[in-house]
């Protein structure tokens, strides 16, 4: 576990380098500062931490593809995701051959070997391969800077390396992935609230107004009850929690959009202002590994089923 001044170290580390860097050079500065042993070490810290300041200052990284090598113990290879909006298996297997469609993060342009699980009867399967077997596709779309890559074809003599968790591993990258949700709507509110404080109207600041303060204190309501799941999820580990949390938090995402560009009002729109790269970012994030709604809805579909509810998080 980090604790302490180590964490405190950690963390200060981790803020230097996500503001001073982006994409490859994030990935090479991660590199430097041992961030893949601090995930061995302690998952928890190491990706909150880094995935909660990513979404903080709007940058990106291959940190969830090795968030979910790390959880297939596979450390350092590229990882095939499941598309937009899914979060089930992205390889499917067929007398030998295995059909891909999915995403990957840009780590798939400088790593030789990639994996991709496949569903195999009732269990879940590991293979690896070449990557340059599979067609890619840079996806420019609503956020490009993102630089997700679609990769997709199909696999002729892959290596199987064995059955997996799938759920555990989808859990972790849903967890990632809620913390930089978290993280971008924080810096939307502190946007939206730097805002209110400077935007003079009929003679005092519009944080004065009430309209406006219930705007901003829903968002901060739903940020914190977002926050609040993920901590939770953390501490039960079961892969309902962990689902639940990654949708409050794209919900709470946004709840932060629709709330803080009332508040930025026009200067919300403008390329200038930075609001607009964290609702692009937004858009993208709370689709990967499961969009809210159908996340919900599954659990909905599964409480119907078994007529049971999903165990309290001890307090």
């Amino acid at each position: 576990m980090i604790e302490g001044d180590d964490l405190d170290l950690f963390e200060r580390s981790l803020e230097h380098a996500t503001a001073s860097h982006t994409g490859p050079a994030l990935d090479a500065a991660l590199e430097d500062l041992g961030w893949h042993d601090a995930l061995a070490a302690d998952e928890r810290a190491a990706v909150s931490r880094l995935f909660a300041l990513q979404g903080t200052a709007n940058v990106t990284s291959s940190a969830l593809d090795d968030v979910l090598a790390h959880a297939l113990d596979r450390d350092r290879h590229a990882v095939v995701l499941p598309a937009i909006g899914r979060w089930t298996a992205p390889a499917a297997l067929d007398r030998g051959r295995l059909t891909v469609d999915g995403l990957a993060t840009a780590s798939v342009r400088t790593r030789a070997v990639a994996v991709v699980v496949a569903r195999v009867d009732e269990t879940h399967s590991l293979f690896e391969f070449d990557i340059t077997t599979l067609r890619r596709r840079s996806i420019d779309g609503v956020d490009p800077s993102l630089a997700l890559v679609a990769v997709e074809g199909e696999i002729d003599g892959g290596t199987e390396i064995g059955p997996v968790d799938w759920p555990s591993a989808v859990a972790l990258g849903q967890l990632a992935l809620g913390h930089e949700l978290v993280g971008a709507s924080r810096r939307m509110l502190d946007l939206a609230r730097e805002h209110a404080l400077d935007r003079i109207q009929f003679g005092q600041p519009i944080a004065m107004f009430q309209a406006v303060r219930h705007r901003l204190a829903d968002t901060l309501v739903a940020i914190e009850a977002a926050d609040a799941a993920l901590e939770a999820a953390w501490l039960d580990r079961a892969s309902v929690s962990a689902a639940m949390a990654k949708a409050m938090a794209g919900r709470a995402a946004r709840t932060a959009c629709r709330h803080c560009q009332q508040v930025l009002a026009g200067i919300g729109f403008t390329t200038e202002h930075p609001f607009h790269r964290y609702v692009r970012r937004i858009l993208v994030l709370e689709q990967l590994l499961g969009a809210p709604r159908s996340l919900t809805r599954e659990l909905g579909d599964e409480v119907l089923t078994t007529r049971l509810l999903p165990a309290l998080v001890p307090l």
